[in-house]
């Protein structure tokens, strides 16, 4: 029986916006459709919250981006895996991963498409407290001391996660070649990662949901 599924081919280069957001919607490799404007309208109806709210950085906030709400969902988890591979097409790492919990699905979503697409690529998990059984890691996956990881972070505010994860990716020895984010918050955290010399790409900013 004849399949109706078609495969999509762009030859349209990848390139980020001067904002650190990447362009609308194309195609990731020549297989998967990153669909930008599904995933902002996911990210608006499931993720996005209005109210009086204490971020994890301490600040107070008028609002909240939930974003578990859309990285475990089946279609958001496809969406984001999709957004995140077409930023690192350009320059395919060995090495994704970042700060559990809220790094570990998206970690998952691109490992997931990587493997349909035969991308070898491998996720680490940074843990926030080491184990205190077996061999007490802070960072685990299959990875070698020397080699290149990006750090994934679902929302940005100050960065403070992400340079954490950094710190414990750089003390057994990876390189962290940039940090890939879902959405920035436009509140420092950009600024934070450029002092320590490290580039942040997002997929949105607060000013794509009409905030700030």
């Amino acid at each position: 029986m004849r399949s109706n599924m078609q495969t999509h081919l762009s030859l349209q280069p990848v390139r980020g916006t001067l904002s650190g957001s990447i362009d609308p919607a194309r195609v990731v490799l020549g297989i998967t459709m990153y669909d930008r404007q599904a995933l902002r309208e996911l990210v608006r109806e499931q993720a996005l919250q209005f109210g009086d709210f204490t971020l994890a950085s301490g600040k107070q906030a008028s609002f909240y981006l939930d974003c578990r709400k859309v990285t475990l969902e089946a279609r958001g988890a496809r969406l984001i895996g999709a957004g995140m591979l077409e930023l690192l097409t350009d320059d395919m790492p060995p090495l994704v991963g970042g700060m559990a919990i809220g790094a570990d699905p998206i970690t998952a979503s691109i490992l997931t498409l990587a493997g349909t697409q035969d991308i070898p690529l491998r996720g680490i998990i940074v843990r926030k407290e080491a184990k205190r059984h077996g061999t007490g890691k802070f960072v685990e996956g299959p990875y070698e001391p020397g080699e290149q990881v990006v750090i994934v972070e679902d929302v940005v505010t100050t960065g403070g996660s992400s340079l954490l994860a950094i710190e414990r990716c750089e003390a057994v020895g990876l390189k962290i070649e940039r940090v890939l984010a879902i959405i920035d918050r436009l509140e420092g955290g950009r600024e934070a990662f450029a002092e320590k010399g490290y580039e942040l790409t997002t997929l949105f900013t607060v000013r794509d949901f009409g905030i700030g």
